[in-house]
């Protein structure tokens, strides 16, 4: 049942709220218990937010658009009062004063939020085996030697394995949310760069960072984004354009658009099972009297990575240095025979940041030095804006572009541990072009290679997340 069928119902009184989230409570328990992928559940607190729901519903009030669904939230949006951590041992026992704006407005909307995700410590990997210490890695409710895929792995992960209705709320800096939702076989929405608000938001990359939903179906996703969605005067980023009707466009799908198909998606590295499934959903797409055309985006798979993982880094090694044990996150004891505050902030930094992290610190601070500055992250700036001038000219062309999400199925745990650094960056190689350019961007799946998803992804221009949801529904329809 869809989220609009089961609201639906709750509204008219045929299905109560409080029973749906107490059986949605006992299930995600007994599921998480296997799959791991809550960092931490909040059953009383959708319990309470089910109870509010009934009320109005007795009351013959509006309830909302969410009435009654159960809602995730990735660990790295905050909650007020609720421990939010963004997967790392240094904000341990953070308890905001703030809820994120996102789950506000899905609270407000008759949302009950259900747990916090799992997820790599600050958004720092694509297969969700970068956790912070003492926190669970998630398994692939498809086969549990395999990874739920990052950094937002818990969010699919429940988003899939969930026999209940129910949404999640993940973010994305370069893949983080179409990733997991390829790897899982759900629908995955990562929205124009400013059209939800990042207020509440744990940072990875303050210009990257993009606040989005997983779901079952595009319908599902297109009524949460819709939610989200809007100005915030909490974040100056946040955009005044208006929020469209999206839930319409998943629904009633038009036909005319023009598919652009990206060349190089299909190109070297790139599984050939994975490129079949795509290819062949594609097929049917034309088949059904969609126009296509094959586009070429040089630029942005040959810098898209480099030109990523130079700005994200230094951006996220600058946000990370307020975890110096002093003013935010885990802190020591001060001995008498320290050596001063570098000692100190070494120390705690050493003890509660993971392996990555400090990767992670250390060549952003590096790129940002003066001396390097000029020669690799303001390259790397000026590499983004010609990237975005590519998919302009690519739009101006075709309506959305379609790709494969992903290179390959999700790994296994045991071949993610023989890769290296950069063999993991890599594997960013076909979503981050759309994060740099703070395109919408929508995972769904396409098939199956050794009974695992394959994802195909569709990437629309700036603010044209209708024309995204019209794709998706297209396709979902076919």
């Amino acid at each position: 049942m869809s989220i609009r069928q089961f609201v639906s119902e709750i509204q008219r009184g045929s299905i109560s709220a409080e029973e749906s989230i107490a059986k949605a409570i006992k299930s995600a328990g007994s599921l998480n218990k296997k799959l791991k992928f809550f960092i931490t559940p909040t059953f009383d607190l959708a319990a309470r937010h089910a109870h509010q729901v009934q009320h109005l519903v007795n009351n013959h009030s509006d309830a909302g658009r969410l009435a009654g669904i159960a809602v995730s939230v990735k660990d790295a949006l905050c909650i007020e009062g609720v421990e939010s951590c963004a997967g790392s041992a240094v904000l341990k026992g953070y308890k905001p004063l703030i809820t994120a704006t996102a789950v506000s407005k899905t609270i407000a909307s008759g949302g009950c939020i259900i747990g916090k995700t799992a997820q790599d410590e600050f958004g720092f990997g694509g297969f969700n085996t970068n956790v912070g210490q003492g926190f669970p890695v998630p398994l692939n409710p498809h086969d549990s030697l395999r990874s739920c895929g990052g950094s937002s792995g818990g969010a699919a992960c429940i988003t899939s394995a969930a026999d209940f209705p129910h949404i999640a709320v993940a973010e994305s800096t370069g893949g983080s949310i179409v990733n997991p939702a390829a790897f899982c076989g759900v629908v995955g929405l990562c929205p124009t760069y400013g059209r939800v608000s990042r207020n509440g938001l744990i940072d990875y990359a303050n210009s990257l960072d993009k606040i989005g939903v997983m779901g079952r179906c595009v319908d599902d996703v297109a009524i949460a984004l819709e939610i989200m969605a809007g100005k915030d005067s909490n974040d100056h980023t946040s955009s005044s354009v208006p929020v469209g009707y999206y839930g319409s466009h998943a629904v009633s799908p038009r036909r005319q658009l023009k598919v652009g198909i990206v060349k190089e998606s299909f190109g070297e590295g790139v599984d050939e099972r994975v490129v079949k499934n795509v290819r062949d959903a594609i097929k049917k797409v034309t088949d059904a009297g969609v126009q296509t055309a094959e586009v070429s985006l040089p630029l942005a798979f040959n810098y898209g990575v480099p030109s990523y993982y130079l700005i994200a880094l230094s951006e996220a090694s600058t946000n990370l240095a307020r975890y110096n044990g002093l003013l935010f996150g885990a802190t020591e004891k001060l001995s008498s025979d320290s050596k001063g505050f570098r000692d100190f902030f070494a120390s705690v930094r050493t003890k509660y940041f993971g392996a990555e992290a400090k990767r992670r610190i250390l060549l952003g601070t590096f790129a940002r030095m003066a001396g390097w500055r000029d020669a690799y992250y303001t390259k790397a700036l000026q590499v983004r804006q010609l990237i975005i001038q590519e998919y302009q000219r690519a739009f101006s062309q075709v309506d959305v572009l379609v790709s494969p999400t992903m290179p390959f199925i999700a790994p296994k745990f045991s071949e993610i541990s023989q890769m290296s650094p950069l063999q993991n960056y890599m594997a960013d190689i076909l979503t981050v072009g759309p994060n740099l350019a703070g395109l919408p961007h929508m995972s769904l799946p396409c098939g199956t290679v050794e009974g695992m998803p394959v994802g195909i992804m569709f990437t629309a221009p700036h603010f044209r997340e209708d024309m995204l949801i019209h794709a998706g529904g297209m396709h979902e329809s076919i």
